[in-house]
């Protein structure tokens, strides 16, 4: 009879969800599952990245997860419940329980949230109710929260709201007083997310306190002579303070949003103190001792900025480095200048070690048309000493001037050079101890500005920063994660979608404070001291703990609904491994399985089909050993001649054994890799059983496509094929064999990938070698599973996949500012097909980091054209087409065109084939193999 009764019901008839596509998420079933009590991702069902971020803040909210995994209503509410809005309420509830017990419980690495969401959408397509922004779906969710909750008060309160959970946790109060038209009034308003306008200010802070002040308030307005201004004063914080920063305005000359990228700080912890009405009167002292402050550095940089752009000109500059000019002037000795005369006239000493002044001033144009006139022209003149009438007259100079040459007197007197120096030496000092004291004072005071509010008593009620919900991209296109503080492990988590990684502060400070790229915050959640205290109390041990006591808590039907979803995960895991073990690499006709057998005692095999493909197979293998084969023949002659061909063949396949098994031996190099000389080299450092390695050897000295021109060939070929015609299926397990050629087959098929990829990532063909090194990366990671000897490294295909993707991304973004029609449509035609399919590809559980930095470079690329001057408005409406794509990694099905067939299994060297590829990338110059 438990109202989740009904509703349990329909969830046991949804629809199995689907199992995970290879080209669409981890083609490693085993990254699907949870590990241990790392906290879970939630699935993307089409640009709902904003529901992701903001369901993950809260249920990380040990409170407010604990309301929705406990709310329950009476089965009377649920019958005289009649209104759409009211059931559809109750819905939206009880798919978030469900939502919100699976994230507790699930053994997967993230849900899917498309019943909850669909509720919300569907409210949205309604008519009267339209989309507006992400701020409105949020204001949606937490609305129907209430609503729901004030279903279960009514029964006891009807109509209190403030009895209402939702309430308690997320709403508090504000005063507001002011004066309008003179009029004093006041009044008491109720907030939730409070709202916060980013422009103009540099720090969180600064915007509270622009918030909360508006026009004039001061003395004055008790005389009425103020007619507007008003100041907001926090009544009553919630346990959860949200602000919501606007970072979107209306252009008005282009007619549509834009975003405001400006940088904000905002600190891990903050002192509410200041905005509250029990400290009005401190408060108001503290901002008139601000203001007074703010008013004397005003005043304090005015005279500083004086001194340190003097001039009457437009061209002005600091007069302590004028000062110093002139005393280099004055002590520049003229170049062939004429010896000094006896008297009072002397040549002047030698210039110090300074730049000339020609050369510190000319590129400013101060010696061009500049007003030599200046402001304290009087007093320079004052305060000069009378020269005699003859020293004023400078002497001209026999030569043109050099343009290599400094300024310098022609002829000065020594006394003269002495009042000079020692006049401006004293102003220089003077000047230079005025502007030191200059900028003491306001260092000082910008200090006492910093720390006017760190009073012990406006310290009292701390909140902490819980979450960050951030955005990338512009108004019209963009994408959501979220940072949130983990309690039990003391660090912050990046959530974002399907995954869930562990970040820093340094890294939320650069993704959310703005300003350095697209991406900032767009909404804070912080929460008091005592509920941080609460949580840390409550998660002291692991977290998985935590969460096995609240599953244990939960209603029958919601664990019940968790133990199905795992029984699901099991279910599709099993699916999904006979999928994978039913699926056999094409391989294309090769000569030998299509050749008759030459030898007249041969007869049909009465094989089964499966060994049938299996010998097709093996055969493939064979050949590319063909010449090896051979060579070990050719040695047996001597043993072929004494002792017969049995003796021959036996020797043959213990000297051919031998070379093979030192071979092994070595370690694998991408420059020389032993694997791609023969199977059993791969066989042998894979551990493969010992049955299936010598059924191989034998098999290659059974190949019909040896050398028949030789009879001891044809006669060791002839009882070769006799053994293996003694095996029954009996003694050997075919299921085993066949598995181990087909994992060499597409070990092979992953080499020849990656190398027909670096020929052409070489030769700068990015379009074609980025196809073939995705292919070799997602094959290559099937063999990998495994065991790391069955693959080829995996960080070496990552490393030229990431190198190709970055330089495909500069050609298309290229193409696409070209603004040449066919230009650009080539550009999006690569970004579509290519690009963004394969940083999904990508953009998986186990990323690297280095991968990571190569998609927020690309994006970088891409944002970076939103809003140009010089680039279009058709190109612009493109951009805001393709960045949702490019920005939201959804779980889409990505399927990439496949390249041209391949041939595996060809006896080419593939060996020198790498180490030729390799040099050629290292060194210089590219290297042809035939």
């Amino acid at each position: 009879d438990r109202p989740q009764e009904s509703h349990s019901l329909e969830n046991k008839n949804r629809s199995k969800r689907k199992r995970c596509e290879v080209w669409g998420e981890n083609p490693k079933q085993n990254d699907w599952r949870r590990v241990g009590d790392w906290p879970v991702g939630m699935k993307n069902i089409g640009n709902t990245c904003w529901f992701s971020a903001v369901i993950q803040s809260l249920f990380q909210l040990p409170e407010f997860r604990r309301l929705v995994l406990g709310y329950s209503l009476p089965q009377t509410v649920l019958e005289s419940c009649r209104s759409r809005t009211g059931k559809r309420n109750i819905a939206f509830m009880q798919e978030l329980q469900c939502l919100f017990a699976l994230m507790l419980g699930t053994r997967r690495k993230f849900v899917d949230p498309s019943a909850a969401v669909e509720l919300l959408r569907d409210a949205f397509r309604s008519t009267e109710e339209q989309q507006q922004d992400v701020s409105e779906f949020t204001h949606k969710l937490l609305d129907w929260l209430e609503d729901a909750f004030q279903l279960a008060v009514n029964i006891k309160n009807p109509g209190d709201k403030s009895e209402n959970p939702m309430v308690q946790l997320f709403y508090g109060t504000f005063l507001t007083e002011g004066v309008h038209e003179g009029n004093t009034f006041s009044k008491i308003e109720t907030f939730g997310q409070y709202p916060l306008q980013v422009n103009g200010y540099r720090n969180l802070n600064e915007c509270l306190e622009g918030a909360m002040v508006e026009g004039e308030m001061d003395e004055a307005t008790a005389s009425q002579s103020v007619k507007y201004g008003q100041e907001r004063w926090f009544t009553k914080l919630p346990p959860v303070l949200t602000f919501e920063l606007s970072r979107f305005e209306f252009n008005q000359s282009l007619g549509q949003p834009e975003k405001i990228h400006t940088k904000l700080e905002f600190p891990q912890t903050i002192y509410m103190d200041r905005y509250l009405y029990c400290s009005k009167e401190l408060i108001q002292m503290k901002r008139e001792e601000m203001k007074r402050l703010k008013e004397k550095m005003v005043i304090l940089q005015q005279k500083l900025e004086r001194y340190m752009k003097y001039g009457s000109g437009p061209a002005r500059f600091p007069l302590p480095d004028m000062l110093r000019y002139v005393l280099e002037f004055i002590a520049t000795k003229p170049v062939g200048g004429a010896a000094p005369t006896q008297g009072s006239q002397t040549p002047l000493p030698p210039s110090p070690a300074k730049p000339h002044v020609l050369e510190l001033l000319e590129p400013n144009g101060i010696l061009e048309g500049t007003d030599t006139r200046t402001e304290d022209g009087p007093f320079f003149l004052a305060n000069s000493s009378p020269q005699p009438k003859s020293c004023l007259v400078l002497q001209a100079s026999g030569s043109p001037v050099g343009l290599s040459e400094c300024p310098a007197p022609h002829m000065v007197s020594e006394d003269e050079l002495n009042l000079v120096r020692t006049c401006l030496q004293r102003w220089r000092n003077e000047i230079e101890q005025d502007v030191q004291d200059l900028k003491e004072s306001i260092a000082r005071i910008t200090l006492s500005i910093e720390q006017i509010y760190c009073d012990p008593l406006l310290q009292q009620v701390p909140y902490r920063l819980h979450a960050v919900l951030v955005h990338e991209g512009q108004a019209n296109a963009g994408h959501y994660w979220a940072f949130i503080y983990d309690q039990p492990r003391k660090c912050w988590l990046k959530y974002n979608d399907i995954s869930v990684t562990e970040s820093s502060w340094e890294e939320l400070e650069r993704d959310s404070f703005g300003g350095l790229k697209n991406a900032s915050a767009y909404c804070l959640m912080y929460i008091s001291d005592q509920v941080s205290r609460l949580a840390a109390d409550e998660d002291k041990g692991s977290e998985a703990g935590q969460f096995q006591k609240e599953v244990e808590a939960l209603p029958p039907e919601l664990r019940h609904y968790i133990q199905e979803d795992n029984w699901r995960l099991e279910q599709e895991a099993e699916e999904w491994e006979e999928e994978q073990s039913c699926k056999i690499p094409q391989m294309e006709p090769s000569p030998a399985s299509e050749s008759q057998d030459l030898s007249s005692e041969s007869a049909p095999d009465q094989s089964s089909v499966c060994e049938q493909s299996v010998r097709s197979l093996s055969s493939e293998h064979a050949l590319i050993a063909k010449d090896q084969t051979a060579k070990a023949i050719a040695n047996t002659a001597e043993a072929y001649e004494k002792n017969g061909v049995e003796a021959a063949l036996c020797e043959a396949f213990h000297e051919e054994y031998s070379r093979l098994y030192l071979l092994a031996k070595e370690t694998p190099t991408p420059q020389n890799d032993a694997r791609l000389q023969h199977v059993l080299v791969y066989f042998l450092q894979n551990n493969a059983p010992q049955q299936v390695v010598e059924r191989t050897l034998l098999e290659q000295f059974a190949d019909r496509n040896l050398s028949y021109d030789e009879s001891r060939s044809i006669s060791i070929m002839k009882v070769a094929r006799a053994k293996l015609r003694e095996i029954g299926p009996d003694d050997f397990d075919m299921e085993e064999y066949k598995r181990w050629h087909e994992d060499y087959s597409l070990f092979r098929k992953v080499s020849v990938y990656l190398l027909t990829g670096l020929e052409l990532y070489q030769n700068r063909k990015y379009h074609e070698a980025l196809t073939y090194l995705v292919y070799a990366y997602q094959s290559n990671t099937k063999l990998l599973l495994k065991g790391a000897g069955r693959g080829i490294s995996e960080s070496l295909i990552a490393l030229y996949r990431r190198k190709c993707l970055l330089k495909l991304n500069e050609v298309a973004a290229s193409l696409f500012v070209s603004c040449e029609e066919a230009r650009v449509a080539e550009g999006i035609g690569i970004l579509n097909e290519l690009i963004i399919p394969c940083m999904h590809l990508m953009n998986n559980f186990d990323i690297s980091k280095e991968d990571l930095d190569a998609i927020e470079v690309m994006r970088n690329r891409w944002c970076s054209y939103l809003g140009r001057e010089d680039m279009d408005a058709k190109l612009q409406e493109k951009l805001g087409e393709l960045l949702p794509r490019l920005l939201d990694c959804s779980t889409e099905v990505i399927v990439l065109k496949e390249p041209p067939k391949i041939r595996p299994n060809s006896p080419y060297d593939l060996c020198s084939r790498f180490a030729a590829v390799m040099e050629s990338i290292h060194g210089a110059s590219a290297v042809t193999v035939k």
